[in-house]
């Protein structure tokens, strides 16, 4: 037995299914599937029941899980006190946040001078990662706040602050674009562009649309991250529609940002664990990140939202 399958294990109890456990552990189902068969077999006890191809736990698995789930916590535990010692031993408190790469390297920086200027005793550990690897992080408490795509993939997670934006259509200065008060899916006939990859939400809400209006893209290149998308929209290798908050983010870049037609909702929400009493350092540092984002981009980029 190990701790990864320790993880599958306590993943597949609380979701109930291999592909919702492997989303939160950043994994494919097979993995998840083969990390459970392993479990059983290096415990030798039957843990599951196979009905029409899906797992079922039996008793003995809903017996081992808050002892499964205590490993974990006491593992997650002794990580945390051995980065805390790493950081300057225990008169720190390490937080944690995880966000996606345009946010963590545009905004973070200022953001981690206030707030550490302000804690001496804390050190902060700022991680990049995707949405869905963001949930996880924080779901097995590798992170204590998190900026993921709203609602959330998974159960378990407490919402502190939802941000709302809308897609814009960003392009190069001096393309032909830039002379419209707004783009639609019929600018960009012909177009050469620059599209999220085809399992991003975002670019399926935008496939939509362009089907919608009758277009197809003329696809340049595909990426997975809004900064890359700008880096190569600022080449000139085509024009991209984003998330128009982390686009905002990535103006200096050299690119411009259009209101794009027919509009795209897009939410994003600081989440951290659900259950846990709410630490005023977290919510301090939610805060501060927002506030952050707002000086950057101005206060009509996004709409601030809080439960």
């Amino acid at each position: 037995m190990n701790f990864k399958q320790l993880e599958a294990f306590l993943a597949f109890m609380t979701t109930g299914s291999t592909i919702e456990a492997a989303q939160r552990l950043g994994t494919s189902q097979p993995a998840v599937s083969r990390l459970l068969s392993q479990f059983e077999s290096d415990l030798g006890l039957p843990l599951f029941m196979r009905r029409k191809g899906r797992l079922v736990p039996n008793s003995e698995a809903e017996a081992l899980l808050p002892d499964v789930q205590n490993m974990i916590l006491n593992a997650n535990s002794l990580q945390r006190h051995v980065n805390q010692l790493r950081l300057g031993g225990l008169r720190r408190t390490l937080m944690r946040v995880q966000l996606p790469s345009s946010v963590a390297q545009t905004v973070m920086p200022a953001v981690a001078e206030s707030f550490l200027n302000d804690h001496p005793d804390v050190a902060l550990e700022v991680l990049v990662g995707t949405y869905e690897t963001s949930e996880a992080a924080v779901l097995g408490r590798e992170a204590d706040l998190a900026l993921v795509r709203s609602p959330t993939l998974n159960s378990g997670l407490e919402t502190v602050a939802r941000l709302d934006t809308d897609a814009v259509c960003i392009v190069p200065p001096g393309h032909a674009l830039e002379a419209l008060p707004e783009v639609g899916p019929g600018d960009l006939i012909g177009v050469d562009m620059v599209l999220l990859g085809r399992q991003r939400l975002l670019r399926q809400q935008i496939d939509q649309v362009f089907r919608q209006g009758g277009m197809v893209p003329q696809i340049r290149a595909e990426v997975h991250a809004v900064e890359m998308a700008c880096r190569l929209v600022a080449r000139g290798i085509g024009v991209s529609v984003v998330n128009g908050l982390f686009a905002r983010l990535c103006q200096d870049m050299g690119v411009i940002c259009k209101s794009f037609a027919p509009r795209i909702g897009y939410s994003l929400g600081m989440v951290t664990l659900a259950g846990e009493p709410r630490s005023p350092l977290v919510l301090e540092l939610s805060r501060r990140i927002i506030d952050e984002m707002s000086r950057m981009v101005g206060s009509d980029a996004f709409t601030l939202v809080e439960p």
